[in-house]
């Protein structure tokens, strides 16, 4: 039997995160979900999800701070990250990158099924440099 990928999505808008998890589960996804930073990084250590979608404007604290916090632990550092935000400047997009993110996606620019398509991508990536034993890398920011 084949094991169903985890998508770990923390995000506060409910609507999106609607959106964004209904796509994920029609595309066969198990998603899992967190409101808040500090449960987001919780349930990335108790759940081991395969990718994380990441807000960056939460109310408890900043995606940054969380991409931190999950690139600097052991337990969640491989998992790749994909931001979503509606910040798109060149700072924001370059600090994404400098702490690990896997891509930064602009909410207002792509719709659910370009989200599962990168997160099947991603996933993908991942699963084959956990099987050839090498460390996660950074792909290119768009």
């Amino acid at each position: 039997m084949i094991e169903t990928k985890k998508v770990l999505c923390i995000e506060d808008d409910a609507f999106l995160l609607s959106l964004i998890s209904g796509k994920l589960v029609e595309t066969g996804y198990t998603v899992i979900t967190a409101a808040s930073g500090s449960s987001g990084i919780a349930k990335a250590k108790s759940e081991r999800p395969d990718v994380i979608l990441l807000d960056i404007m939460l109310p408890d604290m900043g995606g940054f701070e969380i991409l931190e916090k999950l690139k600097g632990d052991p337990a969640s550092k491989d998992i790749p990250v994909i931001i979503l935000s509606n910040l798109g400047g060149r700072e924001e997009i370059g600090k994404a990158e400098q702490l690990g993110a896997a891509s930064y996606v602009i909410k207002s620019n792509i719709v659910p099924d370009e989200i599962a398509e990168l997160v099947k991508r991603e996933s993908a990536k991942n699963a084959e440099r956990a099987a050839n034993g090498e460390p996660e890398k950074v792909t290119p920011i768009f």
